[in-house]
């Protein structure tokens, strides 16, 4: 994977780039995610209270306001006239990792309430899905600003 990740920053064309992101992307959301996953296993094994209702919404609502946070702040990072065009849009993929990171980690913590776990889990790929969408826009714009 990193040997395909240094081929593509090194081609430099567009669409290298948008695929180097994109892989710097998933490996950032990785290494933010995965720890949450044996984490969850041990809290589950405490058994915790339920969550209630409004409890769940509250964590729906402030994974939504996280990750938007995160999505703007890699937008910023996209238009920065300081850094090279292949840096500011890896700079913004890999700073978008946390948008689908955040929903992901506060669904492993209710792995003892399948619904709600299954919830959190579907905002955090539709942010992920969000992320990788916006990439090659990223990239536009981190070029767009040198040219």
């Amino acid at each position: 994977m990193l040997d395909a990740f240094a081929r593509e920053l090194r081609a430099g064309t567009p669409a290298d780039l948008i695929r180097a992101a994109r892989r710097a992307q998933a490996l950032a959301f990785l290494v933010l995610a995965l720890p949450g996953l044996p984490l969850g296993v041990l809290y589950w094994l405490t058994q915790p209270a339920p969550v209630p209702p409004s409890g769940i919404a509250a964590l729906g609502l402030l994974a939504a306001l996280l990750a938007g946070v995160a999505l703007r702040l890699a937008r910023r990072a996209a238009r920065d006239p300081l850094q090279a065009p292949s840096r500011a849009a890896l700079g913004a993929a890999m700073q978008a990792a946390p948008a689908p990171a955040v929903p992901f980690l506060l669904g492993c913590v209710l792995f003892g309430q399948p619904a709600s776990l299954a919830l959190l889990w579907l905002e955090a790929a539709l942010t992920y899905l969000l992320a990788w969408h916006s990439v090659p826009g990223w990239v536009r714009m981190a070029t767009a600003q040198r040219s």
